[in-house]
Order: structure tokens, then C-alpha cells, then sequence
């Protein structure tokens, strides 16, 4: 059976990817910080589908927790699923530089060293895939949140392109997911209002899965589920960065 790592797996797109890849056959290593949390949504998964499902705890801000997943990654999975992140609440200058530097540890640091680390056993192997989870902010300058989501989608292109000459590269895949609102924990953890968003600007974690597992077969690098979505960031890529940054600085935060 294949196997996939997925970060961030007890909520959210993690969860909806862990459903997902089991029911798709695929054994599981599940990443999160809740040691309770994460025993409890692998027994239920391994009960439902009948995969194997280990809770692997580590916090992916500290450098504790990121070995144990480059660990694990060496050993060699078919998939990894980059997907732990959070949101700060506030402007740049309003939150505390150190919840700025954690939330870097998390969404480049860990992207960076769990991917340099899957990649090795996948390309010997001749197959295999890598899913950075990123955010339609990444074509926004909106703080660090933005920022750094911006860093995945250049770092994943990169690393696509650095490996594509490599041998065994023919099947391993690396891919940027840029969704835009989803319906999870997400904004609630950030003590974010998302009252004033319109419901058709919405997207369904199943939806976000599904149409970002169907680009990474395709060979797609970066991902932006649904019509409304691709809309904005083709037409971001037409309007002065100063417009987008006064647009994104009235607006909310993604994902």
C-alpha cells in the first residue's frame, strides 16, 4: 500500500486529506501537536477504512518536532502533505515578532526541511509526490501570513524545477495548493470575523482536496481550486502590486 504523511492532520484540510487518501487505499502518518487528538482521528480512520494509521506527535515550530518528521520522511512515504500553518491575528506591526518568527518556523522552515527530506527516497524510487499547502494570499501582499505564503509557492516551483533533470524524477511531483476561504477551524483558532464574506466565495475542504490531488497528477505546480480563484489570481497578476496591497489590506486573511 502507498503511504502519505500528512502535517497538520487532526483539523481542516489536513483531516479532509487524511479522509481522502484512506479511502483512496492509502496508508497514514499523521503529524500533529494534540498526542490525544491525533490517536484518536487515527483509530477512527484505521476503523473506518481499514488503513494503517500512526499518530506521529511532533509541534513543527520547534526543532524537536521537525527532526521527528524528517525522520519518519527518510524511511520513505509516497506522498507528503505539507499542510500545518496558522493565521496571527493583527497587522504586522501589532503582533509580537515572536509569534511572527514561529509562524515562519512553520510555514517555510518545516516546508523546507520536511521537503528537502521526502524527496531523496521518492526520486530512488521513481515516484512520488509532494503537496505544499500555500493560499490564494500568496498573490496578495498582506504581512507575514501572505509573506510567507508566497515563499511556498516560489520554493515548491523551484524545488519542481531543480528536480525535474534529476534521474528517477519522471513521476515525483512537487506542487503548490493556493486555495482561497475554506471552511475550517482556521479562522475561528485566529479569533478572526469572517462574517462579511459572501458565501459563494467559500470552497468546500473535500472540493480543495480533490481538485489539488487531480493538478498533482496532472503535473500541475501550483494549484488554485476553483474558477472564482484562478479569476483573482489571473487578474492579480495584471494590477499594480500597490493596488493589490491596499485591496488585500481592506480585505481578510485567506485560507
Amino acid at each position: 500500500m502507498p503511504t502519505a504523511l500528512i502535517t497538520g492532520a487532526t483539523a481542516g484540510l489536513g483531516a479532509a486529506f487524511a479522509r481522502r487518501l484512506a479511502s483512496d487505499g492509502f496508508d497514514l502518518v499523521l503529524l500533529a501537536r494534540d498526542a490525544k487528538r491525533l490517536d484518536a482521528c487515527a483509530r477512527e480512520l484505521h476503523d473506518r477504512y481499514g488503513v494503517r494509521a500512526e499518530a506521529l506527535p511532533a509541534d513543527l515550530s520547534t526543532d524537536e518536532g521537525i527532526g521527528r518528521a524528517e525522520e519518519r520522511l527518510r524511511e520513505g512515504v509516497d506522498l507528503l502533505v505539507n499542510n500545518a500553518g496558522f493565521g496571527n491575528r493583527g497587522a504586522f506591526l501589532d503582533v509580537p515578532v515572536e509569534d511572527e518568527l514561529v509562524m515562519l518556523r512553520v510555514h517555510c522552515e518545516a516546508v523546507l526541511r520536511l521537503t528537502h527530506a521526502a524527496l531523496p527516497p521518492m526520486l530512488e524510487r521513481g515516484r512520488g509526490g509532494v503537496v505544499n499547502v500555500a493560499s490564494v494570499a500568496a498573490f496578495a501582499t498582506r504581512g507575514t501570513y501572505g509573506a510567507s505564503k508566497a515563499w511556498v509557492v516560489s520554493f515548491s516551483q523551484a524545488a519542481a524545477a531543480e528536480i525535474a533533470g534529476r534521474p528517477g524524477a519522471g513521476r515525483v511531483r512537487v506542487m503548490a495548493l493556493c486555495p482561497g476561504f475554506v471552511h475550517t477551524e482556521f479562522h475561528e483558532r485566529a479569533g478572526m470575523d469572517m462574517s462579511g464574506i459572501p458565501e459563494f466565495m467559500w470552497l468546500g475542504q473535500d472540493r480543495v482536496v480533490d481538485e489539488g490531488l487531480r493538478d498533482l497528477r496532472r503535473g500541475v505546480e501550483v494549484s488554485v481550486p476553483s474558477p472564482q480563484y484562478k479569476a483573482i489570481v489571473g487578474l492579480s497578476r495584471f494590477v499594480p502590486a500597490s493596488l493589490v496591497g491596499r485591496f488585500s489590506r481592506s480585505g481578510r486573511r485567506w485560507d
